[in-house]
């Protein structure tokens, strides 16, 4: 008999998807695999199936008896996960399965991220539209690959091959909340060309870990650190005590996760390496005690290391120093309609050394069109200054809120009635899938909802039990209703 981690727990069919989900490498741009496993689902239940150029799927089921002729509901999520692994993971993202555990409260992958997000919404859909005894209107069920990338696959899908207008997302991460409209965003990538000669000295390593990280939109109002401008920091007041010369800097994976760890490499005169490390450890300790209260197990270590002799020269290295000091990052206005809502930032995602380039990758986000604008030129134009190339792609529009929306409408009373409590109903920061597909399918009218998660896009990531189960129950009385 197979061990499954998750045998036994509710909702039952739900999470045995999930497990099997979590067997295939799904990381984005590495969705094949899973994107074949849906349809391989599909055939064997004897649905009928879409498979796009980009391995978007659609997988079609008609109304239960009574509901043939009910208006079609479509349910959404995406097949990618971040994969963000700790340094010690030996997971192989491409090949491997994730070590699933739980405790029965919280289910959660070793030494990586767990993909609940949006693993479950996947893992919900195949439980429905292989039931047999839940009642539910005609559905088109919708997989999408790249959405943590910039929502290329929501971006790419064929918008005639969905008839429904009555749209559910599950890719939200807290229950008893509703997300009515979220911010339009874009990804921007800089490429700043540094010059690499011959260089004499001592090397010293520079660390920057710990740090708390997140969604750099669900929890970029949080105030969290970013260890790359963190980084960026110490290397200016250090250029202003000391010459150097830096032989790398990087740090960050994704363009939408909050990076947490940062590292860079410098060489000194070598009479000059005791000064150096002192005034390191002086810098370290003023950034450290600036940080966020929340930055607990913040860290800025230091070691000295073999010299390999090359290095970028000096005005390359003020250059690489000043650009990532001047380029902005974190929020850059509030809302002045929803209080508490961030309107408009932009993350500092990923920074990356090949060869003569360093590069730097943003996500940018705002709820208004004019200001995601006005930021991106903002970036365009540093770019220019330092001689960077700038490229921008995944641009994906802000969902706007529906005053009249008989879906919300339903959802609300469904949960009332469930709960005996009232949801929230909220506007996001973060970008959903919704945004496209509002701006593809004319009238759309829209919601996305969840389970409970903790610190999805990090390796703490964890996806309550409890909630799922009630999300699951949720789920089904709305479409009973609709």
């Amino acid at each position: 008999m197979e061990n499954r981690v998750l045998n036994g727990m509710q909702p039952e069919r739900a999470l045995y998807y999930f497990e099997e989900i979590c067997k295939i490498p799904h990381g984005s741009r590495n969705t094949k695999q899973i994107s074949d496993y849906l349809v391989s689902f599909a055939k064997e239940h004897g649905l009928r199936w879409v498979q796009d150029e980009v391995n978007n799927v659609v997988i079609y089921k008609d109304g239960t008896k009574g509901y043939e002729h009910h208006p079609v509901v479509i349910l959404q999520g995406h097949m990618d996960m971040v994969a963000e692994k700790t340094k010690e993971s030996p997971i192989d993202f491409t090949k491997d399965p994730l070590e699933l555990h739980t405790d029965g409260e919280y289910i959660w992958a070793e030494g990586t991220t767990l993909g609940g997000d949006d693993g479950i919404a996947v893992a919900y859909a195949l439980a429905i539209l292989e039931a047999e005894d839940i009642p539910h209107p005609p559905l088109e069920c919708v997989f999408t690959v790249d959405e943590e990338i910039g929502m290329e696959g929501a971006a790419a899908l064929d918008p005639a091959l969905l008839q429904g207008r009555v749209f559910i997302n599950c890719d939200s991460e807290n229950e008893g909340i509703l997300t009515v409209s979220c911010a339009g965003g874009a990804r921007s990538d800089l490429e700043l060309p540094v010059s690499i000669d011959p260089a004499e000295g001592k090397g010293i390593h520079i660390y920057v870990d710990g740090l708390v990280g997140g969604h750099s939109g669900a929890e970029i109002h949080k105030g969290r650190a970013n260890s790359n401008k963190v980084m960026a920091e110490l290397l200016d007041r250090l250029l202003k005590l000391m010459p150097y010369r830096l032989v790398y800097v990087r740090g960050g994976q994704k363009d939408n996760a909050i990076p947490r760890y940062t590292m860079a490499k410098i060489i000194v005169a070598e009479n000059r390496l005791e000064d150096a490390l002192t005034e390191i450890d002086k810098i370290a300790d003023a950034l450290l005690k600036a940080l966020p209260k929340e930055e607990t197990k913040a860290k800025i270590t230091k070691e000295a290391c073999v010299c390999r002799g090359r290095a970028m020269s000096i005005a390359s290295t003020r250059k690489v120093v000043g650009i990532l000091n001047e380029l902005p990052n974190g929020i850059q206005s509030w809302s002045k309609d929803i209080e508490g809502l961030v309107q408009t930032s932009l993350n500092l995602g990923i920074l990356k050394t090949e060869g003569s380039t360093v590069s730097m990758s943003f996500s940018v986000r705002s709820s208004v069109n004019d200001e995601k604008t006005a930021l991106t030129d903002e970036l365009k134009a540093i770019a220019a200054k330092y001689g960077a190339e700038y490229s921008q792609h995944g641009d994906y529009p802000a969902w706007e809120y529906r005053k009249d929306s008989p879906l919300r409408d339903r959802m609300v009373s469904t949960f009332e009635t469930l709960y005996g409590r009232k949801p929230v109903v909220e506007a996001i920061h973060a970008g959903l899938e919704c945004g496209l597909f509002s701006g593809k399918l004319p009238g759309l009218d829209c919601v996305s909802f969840g389970p409970d998660m903790q610190d999805i896009h990090t390796t703490r990531e964890r996806l309550s039990v409890a909630s799922t189960a009630r999300t699951w129950k949720y789920l089904l009385a709305v479409l009973e209703r609709l």
